[in-house]
């Protein structure tokens, strides 16, 4: 799964990153180094135009929940628990099928993280997890794939401006050999030249999956980090730091770190 990301970009490098065409951001996100679901997170979509417009879906960059809440759903709570879409099944899940058909998205992100067991024990007996943070080599734009929905809150007005939710999901697959040996998960990446094929809403859903793709070998790169991240509640650059090689449990220097190449370092 993807549990946690890391996005630290600003709206305007990510205006020019995707070219975004409408900014709808009343106040600009600060970095967040620990993104956790139920978090309000940037996305880019692209919205069709009126019914009565002959012009093209516009591109925009807003700001969505992550955690998606399907627009039948009568308790918008089910967010807390639908963060992730398997890609096996998002097209035919009661939950993701209309997003996955009208509103795609994608979820700009510095890395993500994922915790490994180890062999070590914590006070409660069990296995204790060493975090990574998992990042594209070049330090680019993840452009992760996701879906988005609308939901109507039935307890507020017609004429409030909180009533529509917005909220997201990241897309899943199976994890590349590079990172998989960490975690059986990854998020899915779009790659730059299908953007405008993900995002449009008018796209016919035949080739849609073909356009997921999971990092190409060799374009990711992982790395320990301190277990703060761990705790929501901590947060700061401090987080993506490298953890120094004699703080890495032994039995994860031997199975994960033994390989220099997937390793980040």
């Amino acid at each position: 799964m993807c549990g946690r990301y890391a996005s630290s970009r600003r709206p305007e490098d990510l205006v020019e990153e995707f070219d975004i065409a409408d900014v709808r951001i009343p106040t600009p996100l600060e970095a967040d180094y620990n993104v956790a679901p139920t978090k309000e997170v940037y996305a880019v979509v692209e919205r069709p135009p009126s019914k009565e417009s002959d012009e093209p879906p516009e591109r925009q960059l807003r700001v969505l929940t992550w955690g998606l809440v399907p627009s039948w759903a009568k308790d918008p709570s089910i967010g807390n628990r639908m963060i992730n879409a398997r890609m096996e099944t998002v097209a035919e899940k009661p939950a993701y099928k209309r997003a996955f058909a009208k509103r795609r998205c994608l979820l700009p992100a510095d890395g993500y993280f994922e915790w490994y067991p180890t062999q070590e024990l914590t006070a409660k007996g069990k296995p204790r997890k060493q975090p990574f943070f998992i990042r594209p080599r070049d330090h680019g734009v993840l452009a992760m794939a996701g879906l988005y929905e609308i939901w109507r809150d039935p307890t507020k007005a017609e004429d409030d401006p909180h009533r529509f939710r917005w909220t997201c999901t990241v897309i899943t697959t199976e994890a590349e050999d590079a990172v998989g040996h960490i975690h059986d998960r990854m998020p899915l990446m779009v790659e730059r030249e299908r953007w405008g094929a993900w995002l449009d809403p008018t796209a016919p859903q035949d080739h849609l999956l073909e356009l997921l793709v999971p990092a190409a070998p060799g374009a990711l790169e992982a790395y320990p980090v301190s277990t703060l991240v761990s705790n929501v509640r901590n947060n700061g650059p401090q987080l993506l730091e490298p953890l120094p090689l004699d703080d890495v449990p032994a039995d994860v220097r031997d199975d994960v770190l033994h390989d220099d190449e997937g390793s980040g370092r």
